[in-house]
């Protein structure tokens, strides 16, 4: 059975110019992503302005903890993308449905999970972490009211996921902006008026969320299409939970070996006080920009080869794959720079105090000259999980990012305890990941061709 047309405005991801509908897929995440990083900046800005360091180091101090908490059930949302696109791709209705409604049980679920582990391990994740005891109470707060919005946060990444899969990237770029635009407002009223400090900053963000998860929930219900939220049809589905959860989880898994290199670096930043805490945590959020206009087209990558494989249209993958390397590249070396020559400025916007700017200028210079290779390892595994390979870059991620990392702060760093030791670390192992992640795509594109003459769409590693 064939896919209805929808009434939103979709992409032909098999079909049709690549270049061309490869942009017009991944600037609106690109620009919603900024839109989600925005949240997070305006909370720190705000509080490193109006409040102080000490309130600034306290949410800098959960970033690198969120995202590790986060990213193993935002990998289930990948999966759900994958195999949303894949039988979307195959033009297979009852499919697209299961996938849909149960990728939405295991997001309910995981949300539930995660509020909970949140509010009930905020202080002992922060212990673990050896957060400087002047900023401790502060940090549990904002990671428990945080976690009250978990929920929702997820809610907009799975549902995002899915109509995106069928080639709607614009209608969760305008829920980003509305959701920015309010977490801007609500930032100012909790601090300026009702002087809420950190635990103002962490309301704001949990009402912005639930409004972009509300507003995609609403789209995804009146969809017309076999990519359609009918709340009573949400359940899990052996076969769909199956695939989702096989593609998803060693995403989810490489995001938790990104997090935990990042939170032993951010262990060994610690060491250098609050001060240094301040200077990386606003260079965090400037790469967070960076890396969302790269992230765009590894969604691109992943998302048009899965759709590209379901139709039998092999020959497209490489292609695909070309156009977003190089689109990736040029994103992530041409702000990479612009950061670079503006890095004072910049970095004035979260902190008023030199020393703080200096601080965070030293992982500038360090990082951002080969911060594109972290892209470019992105679209490559994103490529490699669109043709139904997820443990692959599993394996090479967690080799490259996190025990590679491990072994040079064990070493290296232990030796010469400097910031800009420590900070080298990452475009090293980058470099390393990535010549490991194009031998491991030509192996993979080499199977796959092996095997595509099988019945079945997903090609079990």
């Amino acid at each position: 059975m064939t896919l209805k047309k929808t009434n939103v405005a979709t992409i032909d991801m098999c079909n049709g110019p690549i270049v061309q509908n490869v942009l017009v897929f991944a600037i609106p995440i690109i620009i919603g992503n900024f839109m989600q990083i925005l949240l997070s900046a305006v909370d720190m800005a705000v509080v490193g302005k109006f409040v102080g360091e000490d309130a600034l180091a306290a949410v800098g101090a959960n970033i690198s903890l969120i995202y590790l908490i986060f990213n193993l059930f935002v990998g289930l949302s990948i999966g759900a993308n994958i195999v949303t696109a894949r039988y979307c791709g195959a033009q297979s209705e009852q499919d697209v449905e299961e996938t849909v409604h149960c990728s939405m049980a295991i997001c309910l679920l995981s949300g539930v999970f995660l509020a909970i582990l949140g509010i009930a391990a905020a202080r002992f994740f922060l212990e673990l972490l050896d957060t400087p005891e002047n900023i401790m109470d502060a940090a549990v707060t904002y990671l428990r009211v945080c976690a009250l919005g978990f929920p929702f946060t997820l809610i907009f990444n799975f549902t995002r996921a899915i109509v995106n899969a069928e080639g709607d990237t614009k209608f969760p770029l305008y829920c980003l902006i509305l959701a920015g635009t309010a977490n801007v407002i609500l930032n100012l009223i909790f601090v300026l008026i009702f002087h809420l400090d950190v635990f103002g900053v962490a309301l704001a963000t949990v009402f912005s969320n639930g409004l972009s998860a509300v507003l995609m929930t609403v789209r995804l219900c009146r969809g017309t299409t076999a990519v359609k939220l009918r709340i009573r049809r949400i359940r899990l589905v052996k076969s769909k939970a199956t695939d989702i959860i096989r593609i998803g989880l060693p995403a989810g898994l490489q995001g938790i070996a990104f997090s935990i290199s990042n939170v032993i670096v951010q262990d060994a930043v610690n060491s250098f006080g609050s001060i240094v805490i301040a200077g990386n945590t606003a260079v965090i959020n400037i790469e967070g920009f960076l890396y969302q206009a790269m992230y765009g087209f590894y969604q691109a990558s992943g998302t048009f080869i899965s759709q590209n494989c379901g139709a039998r249209k092999y020959g497209r993958i490489k292609k695909v794959l070309r156009v977003c390397l190089l689109w990736a590249f040029a994103a992530g070396f041409g702000l990479s720079i612009i950061s670079i020559v503006f890095r004072e400025g910049i970095l004035g916007i979260y902190s008023g105090q030199e020393a703080v700017v200096a601080a965070g200028a030293i992982r500038i210079l360090a990082v951002f000259p080969l911060y594109f290779l972290c892209g470019l390892n992105d679209v490559l595994s994103g490529a490699m999980r669109g043709m139904g390979y997820s443990t692959v870059p599993l394996v090479i991620s967690l080799m490259g990012a996190c025990v590679l990392r491990i072994v040079w702060i064990l070493t290296v760093f232990k030796a010469h305890h400097t910031l800009v030791i420590l900070y080298v670390s990452y475009p090293v192992t980058w470099g390393l990941t990535f010549m490991a992640h194009f031998i491991a795509f030509h192996i993979c594109y080499k199977n796959l061709h092996k095997k595509k003459v099988s019945k079945n769409l997903f090609f079990h590693e």
